[in-house]
């Protein structure tokens, strides 16, 4: 017997099926539902400082931080999305 033919063997038996969900994976769901929530979060962080700096309480350098901090941030979701948007174009260009 051709012991490659042999290892094939071993490692297609031990592979997990692609159907069966992986236990010590969180989920796709869970890591967005946390992206979208550090989203939030730097949009709200972001407003707190803003509103802060417009009544003189806060350092202008810690504005513009936050400032850059929410672009950054809202650069980041608009790839996102336009990726999202492209991948679902190209799945509906798949022949049927």
């Amino acid at each position: 017997m051709d012991i490659r033919a042999l290892n094939a063997a071993q490692n297609y038996t031990g592979a997990r099926p692609a159907t069966q969900a992986d236990p010590d994976h969180a989920g796709m769901a869970q890591g967005l539902r946390s992206t979208f929530q550090d989203f939030a979060a730097t949009l709200k962080q972001s407003e707190a400082i803003s509103q802060t700096a417009m009544t003189g309480q806060a350092d202008p350098h810690a504005l513009v931080q936050a400032l850059a901090q929410t672009e950054l941030a809202v650069e980041t979701a608009v790839v996102v999305r336009n990726k999202v948007v492209e991948a679902y174009q190209e799945i509906l260009r798949m022949p049927v």
